[in-house]
């Protein structure tokens, strides 16, 4: 007897598999059949299409009329603050007047008297006397917190310390000279003189002025 040596031979079973990109693949395929074939499937394609088409047209509406009352809101802004112009001796009348408290001391006001609301920027510049080389220093320490807008009607006022104890030198002068202040804190064109109280108040080094202030008392309380 022949015997053959060996392991038995052993018929391979199929091995083949559908890989699941094979699977998705085919319902792909299967899914855009159906859709392109089925009236209901184009019918809810399209109407999905039209509600998303108005529902942005929809939309840009919505952000035009943002724009647009936005645009609205900023020219009404800018028309506001170029309807307000800066206080000059041309749109204000000016007065000064002694007060008795506290001594020494002078009271400037400004009166708006144009048709439009104006801007009293910083503090006047006031020369005392025509002579006068240089104008009053401004009193730092009475900066307001905002700058003071007088509508048509409205005062600011200003204390001028006439002199000091401590100060030096001095003359009695006759007039004062009084020029507004820009936004840029430079002089306007014109100079307004006021006559001074007495025939003529003294004033020596110490003398200064105030900012611009809203009412008497604060402009004298420094």
């Amino acid at each position: 007897m022949t015997r053959t040596s060996g392991a038995p031979t052993r018929t391979p079973r199929s091995t083949t598999r559908t890989r699941p990109t094979d699977t998705v693949h085919n319902w792909k395929i299967i899914f855009l059949m159906f859709r392109e074939s089925s009236p209901f499937m184009r019918s809810t394609t399209r109407s999905v299409s039209r509600t998303a088409a108005s529902s942005m047209v929809v939309a840009a509406a919505l952000a035009l009329v943002g724009f647009q009352a936005a645009g609205q809101t900023a020219s009404a802004a800018t028309t506001k603050a170029s309807s307000v112009v800066t206080c000059t001796t041309a749109n204000t009348k000016l007065t000064v007047s002694e007060v008795s408290r506290p001594i020494n001391h002078l009271l400037l006001k400004a009166t708006n008297t144009g048709t439009k609301p104006c801007y009293a920027y910083s503090a006047p510049f006031l020369r005392a006397g025509a002579d006068a080389q240089a104008p009053l220093p401004w009193a730092d320490e009475t900066t307001p917190q905002a700058v003071l807008v007088l509508k048509p009607g409205q005062s600011a006022y200003a204390g001028i310390t006439t002199y000091s104890p401590d100060g030096e030198g001095g003359s009695k002068e006759k007039t004062l000279g009084v020029i507004f202040t820009n936004r840029q804190g430079n002089a306007t064109n014109t100079e307004k003189t006021l006559k001074l109280p007495h025939g003529g108040v003294f004033f020596n080094s110490a003398a200064t002025v105030t900012y611009w202030q809203d009412n008497a008392a604060d402009a004298l309380s420094w």
